[in-house]
Parts: structure tokens; sequence; C-alpha cells
């Protein structure tokens, strides 16, 4: 891309030499495509960003997404250039133990970095999370003279980006919502790790935009930065519509061999090709890490127009504050992620006489109770509201021009519905979810994993939780799932067993603040647990907790289950109890919350004494033996389910009373 002005040209190749050095020294990493869009993201960054480098979490700041987080150097030098706490130390520790600039980047790890990238097509979901909720503290808060949400969503992404499906299903419901402050600028260099693009992608990015509803335009490799400039000028004027920047760039442009090579993608120039590419542009080869005085001062521009930026916000928001008192309070705590006080007295109790009910259902009342008192709570599901339960039946549903709805219709985009969730909890102020059947959080399992790693509390809620989904057959029945998202770090796992316990697992999930939430709920009904004859469902709070005991606390057995297994335990230790058998029912809704007691609370529930133990639960056995020990016993589901009717289905599984009696039985003999 051409340069027209020598003072450009001198920043943008300092931008491009940073990234050779850092990569060179690491001796690992990707040079190509910072070299390429450091022209582009330049222009950006010096012309048209609104951020503070001062305080990189003010409110009202533009949201930068590189969702081409393998060019991360493009973004950690900008960061430091532009003056955040980026020290050129830690440039020169790129990929190191205990850096700031590690391979890809890492929200809350580096300063200015707004979501963690690098699984592509991820940053660019984030982003339309980002605009949606944009638009939608825009609606709630924005008084005439009082803009006080008013920000841009830029996006650099790659030829990677593009073909990931993610992407296609986020951009379609972007361009669906008409996210106009929303802009994409593709890095349309045609380069892959295996070669040209053209091995595997031909079709027209551009078409493919245009028929998502987006407003699209076209740069072609022979224009300079002005023509960027005014692209970007012309996104922002466009009102109706996100906006996608076609550019053709040359990765690794001013390499002299390695230009338009997919060598230059995922692997450092060599030191040789490093100062052939620094001589080819004229940059001094004896010094590393060269950051020349006059584009330090030029990018550094930067921290006083951003802090006069916020300045200007601040002022705004103060005499905001004084005309529309109640909002402004209800602006910081949207910010924090605080709850109304008193906000719990609104979960229902659900007495144990009750019809039996899903678990499901007992959510959406939950859900129903909730939302008029938490009035940043958002959400939806991937087309399956009836049957997830977790439609707002009060409120509005988000529209193109109407975002203030409280129901968001993903559609059939389970992964892209995962990525846009975290991206509006990454902008903060709403407190999103996103639903669909447990089965299908299988499509999902990036976006959680990506919500773990950056400590986040999206809520993601998952139903029709077991073989007893029934009819639908096994490609419908989840079996080896909870298994699998107990395995995520940091990721909370909750199966309730009934109402009450649904309604603990869903205070849990408003309180948490940094991490990830996800429940899974039953579609067949199940009896309310009693909480005057049995525990209290608060115990779900810590995990685990004794549901019931014999009298004198020293049980023959242990029984531990989850979520609909639970009742049936109960049924069955009354059974035993007949038969003079002590025993003890515990309900183990969340293993990790478990696990965070300390050792007291713990062998109270579990004391190590008892060995006789069984485990009943209709998944995969995987992680039980921890707690039922190697003398234990886990009556679980080790294979596929099958098509009939849910009763029958947990009835030729051996998920009945009488075999849970004769499981124990066994279990006290042996």
């Amino acid at each position: 891309m051409k340069v027209k002005n020598s003072l450009d040209q001198l920043c943008v190749n300092t931008i491009k030499t940073l990234a050779i050095d850092a990569v060179q020294k690491a001796d690992s990493g990707h040079p190509g495509a910072p070299m390429g869009l450091a022209p582009v993201a330049y222009t950006l960054w010096t012309r048209f960003l609104k951020h503070n480098p001062k305080n990189p979490n003010w409110h009202n700041r533009d949201r930068f997404v590189l969702s081409a987080g393998h060019a991360s150097m493009l973004l950690y030098s900008l960061l430091h250039l532009t003056g955040y706490n980026l020290p050129l130390e830690q440039l020169k520790q790129f990929r190191q133990w205990e850096s700031k600039t590690p391979g890809h980047p890492e929200h809350s790890l580096t300063p200015g970095v707004e979501t963690t990238t690098g699984p592509l097509g991820q940053g660019l979901s984030n982003s339309v999370g980002m605009a949606i909720a944009e638009r939608w503290l825009a609606e709630y808060f924005n008084k005439p003279g009082y803009d006080i949400v008013d920000h841009y969503t830029y996006v650099i992404a790659s030829d990677g980006d593009m073909m990931e499906g993610i992407t296609s299903e986020a951009s379609s419901l972007a361009g669906h919502l008409g996210l106009s402050k929303l802009i994409v600028m593709y890095d349309d260099n045609r380069i892959s790790i295996e070669g040209s693009t053209d091995l595997a992608f031909s079709e027209s990015v551009k078409d493919r935009y245009k028929a998502y509803g987006w407003h699209v335009q076209n740069i072609d490799e022979d224009a300079d930065m002005d023509d960027v400039a005014e692209a970007i000028k012309a996104a922002q004027d466009e009102k109706d519509r996100p906006s996608i920047i076609v550019i053709h760039t040359h990765i690794a442009d001013g390499s002299p061999n390695m230009h338009d090579t997919a060598d230059a993608h995922g692997s450092p120039l060599g030191e040789e090709e490093v100062l052939l590419t620094k001589k080819n542009i004229g940059w001094p080869t004896e010094e590393t890490f060269f950051v020349p005085e006059e584009a330090l001062n030029k990018f550094r521009k930067a921290i006083q127009k951003g802090e006069e930026q916020e300045a200007e916000w601040s002022m705004m928001f103060d005499a905001y504050t004084k005309d529309y008192p109640e909002l402004a309070k209800e602006w910081n705590m949207f910010m924090e992620r605080d709850l109304p006080e008193g906000w719990e007295k609104s979960l229902p109790i659900f007495p144990g006489d009750d019809k039996p009910d899903a678990t499901r259902s007992r959510s959406g009342k939950v859900l129903n109770a909730i939302a008029p008192v938490i009035p940043n709570l958002v959400g939806g599901s991937a087309d399956l509201a009836p049957s997830t339960k977790t439609y707002l039946d009060d409120f509005e549903s988000i529209s193109k021009g109407k975002f203030g709805g409280r129901n968001l219709h993903f559609g059939v985009r389970e992964h892209g519905m995962g990525g846009i969730v975290n991206g509006m909890t990454l902008h903060g102020g709403l407190i999103p979810y996103g639903a669909t059947f447990l089965v299908f959080s299988d499509y999902m399992r990036p976006t959680l994993r990506l919500a773990a790693i950056m400590e986040i509390p999206s809520i993601f809620v998952f139903t029709h939780d077991s073989i007893g989904v029934g009819e639908d057959g096994p490609t419908h029945q989840p079996v080896e799932h909870f298994a699998a998202l107990r395995a995520i770090p940091n990721l909370l796992f909750i199966r309730p067993a009934d109402g009450n316990e649904t309604a603990m697992a869903w205070k849990v999930a408003l309180e948490s603040k940094d991490r990830p939430v996800t429940f899974a709920f039953t579609r067949q009904k199940l009896p309310t647990i009693d909480q005057e004859e049995y525990g209290s469902a608060e115990g779900l709070t810590k995990g685990a907790y004794i549901l019931s005991d014999c009298e004198d606390g020293k049980p023959d057995i242990i029984i531990m289950a989850t979520g609909s297994e639970v009742t049936l335990v109960l049924d069955a230790a009354k059974e035993l109890e007949e038969k003079d058998i002590k025993v003890r029912v515990v309900s183990m809704p969340c293993w990790n919350l478990f696990e965070e007691q300390d050792e007291e609370y713990k062998n109270h529930v579990l004391p190590p004494s008892i060995t006789a133990r069984l485990a009943v639960e209709a998944g995969i056995s995987m992680g039980w033996y921890k707690y039922i020990g190697e003398s234990g016993d886990a009556l679980t589901q080790e294979q596929f389910g099958a098509s009939a009717p849910g009763d029958k289905v947990y009835e030729e599984s051996g998920f009945t009373v009488e075999n849970i009696v004769n499981r124990a039985m066994k279990l006290l003999k042996d």
C-alpha cells in the first residue's frame, strides 16, 4: 500500500520492524500479516480510533478487535507506540514466560486488548456482540444532548476468519440487525499457511457480505492510506448497515524475498531476510527494536487526544448525572456488573407440594421473575426459546432499529451465539445469556473455553440434558457432555435437581464476575424436593450438600447424584432405610463449587471413613471416581441413548429405584 507522507512512512515502518524484530527474537510468530497491515492499522489508530491509552477501560472508547489474532505483534506495537502500559521491554519478551505479549492477544492480561483472539472467527463474532451491546445501552441511556454511549467497534479480520463458520453465523445476524457502528477491515492478502487461498477458498467475500446485508467497499492494492481513511469515513456515515472494507494487501510487505509467500505467514523471516528487509525500506540495520523519536511523538499524540476525549465525556456525564440521577446510578451499577439491592427477593420459592415440572420450565419462571428487577439481563436462544423457556414474556425483542428489547433471537446459530454472548459480556453493561439444547454445546465448545480463559461471566442455558429427552433419540440425548463441560477449567457447570436448586443456580450465575456459568436443565418433569423435609437448596451454592441423612449422621452408605437422578436416589434411600440401612443422600449439582470449599466442609459432606459410595448420573462415569473411590460404584450411562419415551429409556438404561437399591445392597455386601 502506498504511503505519501514521509512521517507516515516512518511510522508505518516502525510498526513493521517492531513486529519483525519481536518475531525474530522469539524465533516464533507471524510477521507477514503485521507487515502488510501496518498502513491500514496506522490509519485507523491515528486518524479515527477513539481511545485513551492512560485509561484502557474508559466506557465510551471505540472497541478494536484483532480477530486475526496471529498478527498479535501488530496490536502490541500499536499499544506500545500509542502509550499504553506496555513497555518496549515487553515487546522484546514476545511469546516468553510471564510476558504481557503472548502469542495471541489475551483479554485482561495486556492493557488495551479487548478480547482473546487466535481461534479464527471468534474475534469477529465477539465484535458483533460488542456492537449489539453498544446499541442497546445507547437506547437505554442516551437522552437529547447526552450521547453517553456513542462509539464504534472496529475489527481487522483475515482470510482465515472469513473461512471459519462462526464468522458466517455472526455476520449474518449482524446484517439482519443492521449494526451500523460495526466496521470490519478484511485483510485480503490471499495467503494461508498451506499456500495461496486459491487452494481452498474462491468465493467472493464482497458478494457474500452484500447478501448478508452489509455495506461493502473495496480497496485495491495500488491504493494509499487516504483511500483507507475515505473508506472508514464512508463506513462511519453508513447508518443502516454494518460495513466491511475489503483491503488487498501484500503479506510481508517490504520483504524482498518473502512477500506474498506462505513462508511469511507463520515463521520468522530469518536473520538474513530481516537485514534485507530493513535495507529495502531504508531502516537502520545495526539496532533492533528501533523506535525513531519523531515517529514515537506522532503516535504518543494519542495520549493527549484520548485524555481530552474522555474529559469531555466525563463533563457530559457529570451534567447527565444532575439531570438524570437515577439513570446515572443505573449506569454505574451496570458497568460494575452489580445487581440491584434486594434483587434476590424476586427469586421464586417452589413448595414441595407443587406439581412436577421440568427444570427448564422452572428456569423460565425464575428468569421471568428476576427480569423486571434486573433491567440489563438480556438474552435469547438459537431458535429454541419455546423449548429452552428463555423468552422474557413482558419484554420486546431486539430488532433492526429497535435495540431496547430484552429478547435476542440468535437464529439457528449456536456457535455464533456463543461468540456474540461473549462479546456482549466483554463490552460491559449487560448481563447476557444464550440458550440451546445441551447436546449442541458441542457446537459452542470453543466459545465456552474462551469465556473461561478470559474469566468473563457469560451465562449459557442448556436444556434437554439427558436420555430423558426420549423420542428424539441419541442424536439429541447428551451422554458425554457433563464430563466435557466439567473438564473446562474455570467454567461452572450446574445441573440442578428441581426448581429451588434452579433458582439457586441462577443466583450463582448472576453473582459471578470472573467466570462463565453453564446450566443443564431437564425436558422431563421432576417433583419439587420439599425443603422442609430435606436440605435447603441454598446448599447448591457450595456445589454439593447433604440432602437427607440418617438420624445419627453416621451412614452405612453415601449415594450421590445430580439433576433428575436426585429424586430417584431419594426414593431409593427410603426403601433402603426400610431395610435398616442408614443412607446419606448428597446432591452434587456443581463439582467446581464443591472443590472450592474447605476440607472441613468437604469431609463433612463426604466423610473419608465412609467408603461405601454410589454415584447415580445419566452421563458417562468420567470424574465420578474421585468422589466414590476405588471401592465405590457408579450407575451411569456409558453408551448412547435410544429413541423411545424418556421414561422407557431411563428404565432400560437401569435408572430405576429398584436398580439403585440393588446396587447399593451389593456394594454393602462387597
